[in-house]
């Protein structure tokens, strides 16, 4: 069997309970064709960069799937008639990623994006100039 990273992104209207039973149905969807979930994980609601059907906002969820090609195929028919599913993507990874979570990745970011303090007082100082 094959790996695969899943994420699917869910109208904003749509509660997380709602969300995660929607999940909890791609679940069985893989395991009734052999295959087995490794890890799910909810990453909340967050802004779009450009609305998707009248929504600015979808609750995303990562699903790492070990199952074969026809589990895939399945669950990519179904999520085409779910209305409440904006976008999903399935791409076959070699390994899963090992991180945890999404927001310890945005953390790193944000702290690798901020300013030093002496580089932040610099530029105050030249534009007073």
């Amino acid at each position: 069997m094959a790996l695969y990273e899943h994420m699917l992104i869910a109208r904003q209207d749509i509660s997380a309970q709602a969300v995660d039973a929607l999940a909890t149905h791609l679940k069985t969807i893989i395991e009734t064709e052999d295959g087995k979930v490794e890890k799910q994980e909810y990453w909340g609601l967050r802004s779009l960069a450009y609305r998707i059907k009248k929504n600015r906002k979808g609750h995303y969820v990562l699903l790492n799937l070990n199952a074969p090609a026809k589990a895939i195929f399945e669950l990519e028919r179904q999520l085409k008639i779910n209305e409440d599913v904006l976008r999903f993507l399935t791409v076959r990874v070699e390994a899963f990623e090992q991180s945890n979570s999404s927001r310890k990745r945005e953390r790193e970011e944000n702290r690798d994006r901020r300013p030093r303090e002496d580089e932040a007082t610099t530029e105050i100082e030249g534009a007073a100039v």
